[in-house]
């Protein structure tokens, strides 16, 4: 090769490394599911539980084969478009109200959202509670409930806070205190149902959080606390009521137990662990990669207290681990933790091979004993032979024509043919992006000039950190409405000191009115998937805030200066 050939095999190279990257992603976006989840698996008869269903087709689903066995309302839906590296994508998240006709373990069959369908789901419905809330009655009650009265040293026990609420709110602020000696953390978005107690219906805001003692003896766990506002008639305005509710839940005491003498190291409590194996290759054979899949199932626990999934050795075989995925949810009122794990086998030398049973210790708290949890082992004919020695020549290496044989090769030749017939458009991609990114830092560039001349009387864009931006985003898009609310009450510069005080803050009609779609969904049985949607869009370029007009400073000096 002459050196006046060098950069063009260099481009080409640059070329089909790119094309092969654009595959890989419109592979990537080409896998998208439809799946469907319950924000609860677990409610009393009487409550109303709601179906989730996510998915990338333009269609919606089809509720008619829940009829039978629910009645159905609230239906909902938002859409998100995001834009990534691999170009454009929509997503719709479709929400429903379902309420059982009848009690027992009810399976949700799989749905029709245009050309893909979702997985059955289980719903297990109790008899109706006849235990009545010690404030039963009250406009405004909170209670507080542990999964575990007495539980060990460091395990992960449910704690649940329930609003029950018989008047429509307005706005409020639900707080849970943190208690000394034990970490509490809240856990995934607020469940919302009705439920019927005495004659009277009441909205239920539900909220889980995540307790673990740090030590052992007497943990005093204070009361939950609401402040808000309910709706006011014309008869309570006319008497001067302001329509503010109260509430405190009483003060819980859990017995924390230390660990056992002798229990097993790593210590994890837990009150069930499953193992099992997702998927076993049949055959391995020389130089080739095969997928072994392990699941963990961990009743009681989150996924940062599990110890890490680690196959034992092979003799004669390569194993790779790709990253844990870690699936946490609240199932009976405690965390429920499902770690799967992908390994890649690769073996090296033909013949027989063992993997022993994968094993795990742990501690049943249910019955106060040590177990383990086991997988059987595995057993392999490897088929093939070792790869050729190190001293053998590389035909690719020497340019001979041995070369294009090679796995390498062969997808070199498949991307060069791919690319040649649409070489133009390749190139009028890399230049459009070209452009695209020019323009970027040309705009970027001219908004500081842009942005001097300034008008005493408009509202201020001041652009918050891109940090809090982001805490916004990832609480929109993970948090839950409690978390979002504080997102936006730092976003101020002092941050409001509550809700009312951000949205008099607010210039922006869309803002205020995103804020009030928030508050209603959060304590008045508004469409939380709209609001969130309303307030990504809202928010989207930071919020706009509500500017005094400043006095204007002329060119002139005064008519009549001052001594």
């Amino acid at each position: 090769m002459t050196r006046a050939d060098t950069p063009t095999h260099g481009f080409r190279h640059r070329l089909q490394a790119l094309v092969l990257l654009l595959l890989c992603l419109a592979t990537g976006m080409a896998t998208a599911q439809t799946r469907a989840w319950l924000d609860r698996d677990r409610i009393a008869f009487g409550e109303t539980v709601t179906l989730n269903i996510e998915t990338d087709q333009s269609a919606t689903p089809d509720y008619g084969p829940l009829r039978h066995e629910f009645d159905i309302s609230g239906r909902s839906s938002s859409r998100q478009v995001s834009l990534g590296s691999g170009g454009m994508s929509t997503r719709t998240l479709h929400a429903v109200a379902l309420k059982p006709r009848s009690d027992g373990v009810i399976t949700i069959p799989a749905l029709r959202v245009g050309g893909a369908t979702t997985s059955p789901l289980s719903l297990v419905v109790t008899p109706a509670s006849a235990a009545v809330p010690a404030r039963a009655g009250d406009d405004v009650f909170l209670e507080s409930t542990a999964d575990d009265r007495d539980p060990y040293l460091q395990q992960a026990v449910g704690w649940v806070v329930r609003l029950y609420s018989a008047v429509p709110l307005v706005s409020g602020q639900l707080d849970q205190p943190q208690p000394d000696g034990a970490t509490l953390r809240q856990v995934g978005d607020d469940a919302q149902y009705t439920r019927e107690i005495d004659g009277r219906r009441y909205t239920v805001i539900e909220r889980r959080y995540l307790l673990i003692p740090e030590r052992s003896g007497r943990l005093e766990i204070p009361g939950a606390v609401f402040q808000g506002r309910g709706t006011v008639g014309f008869f309570d305005d006319f008497l001067g009521r302001s329509g503010e509710l109260n509430a405190r839940a009483a003060t819980r005491v859990l017995d924390i137990r230390p660990v056992p003498a002798g229990a097993p190291q790593p210590w994890l409590p837990l009150h069930d662990l499953q193992l099992r194996y997702q998927s076993v290759p049949k055959d391995l054979s020389v130089g080739n990669a095969a997928t072994l899949v392990v699941e963990a199932v961990a009743d009681g626990a989150s996924a940062a207290q599990m110890p890490e999934l680690e196959l034992p050795a092979i003799d004669g075989v390569q194993v790779f681990a790709e990253p844990v995925q870690a699936d946490e949810r609240f199932v009976d009122g405690r965390p429920r933790v499902t770690l799967t794990r992908r390994f890649s086998l690769v073996p090296t030398r033909g013949g027989a091979a063992t993997m022993a049973g994968l094993s795990m210790d742990w501690w049943d708290v249910g019955s106060g004993s040590a177990r383990t949890a086991r997988l059987p082992a595995l057993d392999w004919d490897i088929g093939g032979s070792a790869a050729p020695a190190a001293s053998t020549p590389d035909p690719a290496a020497a340019g001979g024509p041995a070369a294009a044989s090679t796995p390498a090769a062969s997808s070199i030749d498949a991307a060069r043919a791919s690319v040649a017939p649409h070489r133009g458009w390749v190139l009028a991609t890399l230049l459009f992006a070209a452009l695209w990114l020019f323009t970027l830092v040309w705009a970027v560039q001219r908004t500081p000039a842009a942005g001097t001349s300034k008008t005493a009387a408009a509202p201020a864009t001041v652009r918050p950190p891109a940090a809090d931006l982001r805490a916004l985003r990832q609480a929109l898009d993970t948090g839950d409405l409690g978390d979002v609310a504080d997102r936006l009450r730092a976003l101020a510069r002092p941050p409001a000191k509550d809700i009312d005080e951000l949205r008099a803050r607010l210039a922006d009609p869309a803002q205020r009115a995103a804020v009030d779609a928030m508050e209603q969904a959060r304590w008045g049985g508004g469409d939380g998937v709209a609001a969130r949607a309303l307030l990504r869009e809202a928010f989207a370029k930071g919020p706009r805030w509500v500017r005094p007009v400043a006095a204007e400073t002329g060119v002139l000096p005064p008519l009549y200066p001052r001594d």
